[in-house]
């Protein structure tokens, strides 16, 4: 895997924009530097196929580089410092790596600085903004600066995708939370929650549901972006992601997502995503706006969260207490409050599950 090794800033910038400029790497190991070998002229052959993504070392986004590899893509994976490429390079050494990892290069760029953001998508058909902000003092949670910051990253990550010639499609990774927390106090409320669907932002505040706040305000910008600068976006929100130690590779976002869990619990509302098949999903959503077919927000979820004993199991997965998603209820089957729909995106996988075996 082409994963630069920097020194000193100097050798970073260099780096920096060498692999800007290259569309994959492959690895050659010469007095332990790793150097690229795809020649500039094959960037024009890999335009349909060359990607980047956002936070790819977070728990997903590191999942969606793993299945872009799979399905053929070259994978440019956007970090913030130093810190991220040693955790890529670590994921490889370990084996997590799929695919062809001659496929996969790295990038440096800060969310905050739009012309970094751009030479870094520069030559890519294609971002997905996995929306991932981490907590820069650790298992602290997620804070209301923390929201405002992902935004913030959210519409700089937008006006780059529109103002980078190559970029022709963009996905960014959203959440259930910025559908599902919406204010019955004043009309009662449709009990479907589909696509269609917003949560409230003063809601959010008053309830410091900062991560809810988060996703809410760095999706609503990026439709704002997209709809002023004519950016093809769609977007995709999970609930609550889930996959083979979830809290402890994810926990930041694991336990803000739970801040509120009991209620979501209540009215049928607490559902999960599995990190795999969420990240089938957004390559699914990606392949089918090549030809127009998807198009505006996706839900995503594979199981909700009903009854007692399946509270019991998300809790011990995560190590928390099976009352704080649950509470002191006894063990039944809630009375459908409200029902989720993932239809649109069901509809959508199953047409492309179709057409996979129909060119097959």
């Amino acid at each position: 895997m082409g994963i630069a090794r920097t020194h000193d800033e100097d050798y970073e910038t260099r780096e920096f924009k060498t692999l800007v400029a290259l569309a994959a790497m492959e690895r050659r190991k010469d007095n332990g530097e790793f150097k690229g070998l795809t020649s500039h002229s094959s960037i024009v052959d890999l335009q349909d196929k060359l990607v980047c993504v956002t936070s790819g070392v977070s728990f997903f986004g590191f999942a969606l580089v793993n299945h872009l590899l799979l399905h053929g893509y070259f994978v440019r994976v956007l970090v913030a410092n130093q810190e991220d490429v040693e955790k890529l390079r670590e994921m490889e050494i370990s084996g997590e790596m799929m695919g062809c990892k001659s496929k996969i290069a790295v990038v440096m760029a800060k969310p905050n600085e739009i012309q970094g953001l751009m030479e870094a998508f520069d030559g890519c058909c294609g971002v997905f903004h996995t929306s991932s902000v981490a907590d820069p003092a650790g298992l602290s949670g997620y804070s209301k600066s923390m929201a405002e910051m992902e935004g913030k990253a959210s519409e700089n990550v937008m006006k780059a995708c529109a103002r980078t010639p190559s970029v022709k499609h963009c996905v960014l990774t959203s959440s259930l939370l910025a559908c599902i927390w919406r204010d019955n106090s004043q009309y009662e409320l449709p009990p479907l929650v589909n696509h269609n669907c917003w949560s409230n932002e003063s809601l959010c505040v008053d309830k410091k549901l900062w991560y809810a706040l988060g996703k809410l305000k760095a999706e609503k910008v990026a439709w704002k972006i997209a709809e002023e600068m004519s950016l093809n976006l769609t977007t995709i929100c999970p609930g609550l992601i889930t996959g083979h130690e979830f809290s402890y590779r994810n926990p930041t976002a694991t336990i803000a997502y739970l801040k509120g869990a009991q209620e979501m619990y209540a009215n049928g509302l607490l559902a999960t995503a599995d990190v795999r098949r969420l990240a089938e999903a957004h390559v699914s959503v990606f392949e089918a706006m090549k030809t127009t077919t998807a198009f505006g927000r996706y839900i995503c979820f594979d199981r909700v969260i009903q009854c007692e004993d399946e509270a019991e199991k998300l809790a011990d997965e995560i190590g928390i207490p099976r009352n704080k998603i649950s509470g002191n209820s006894s063990d039944f089957v809630f009375p459908n409050c409200f029902e989720l729909s993932n239809k649109k995106l069901a509809n959508l996988m199953s047409r492309t599950l179709r057409s996979c075996y129909a060119e097959s």
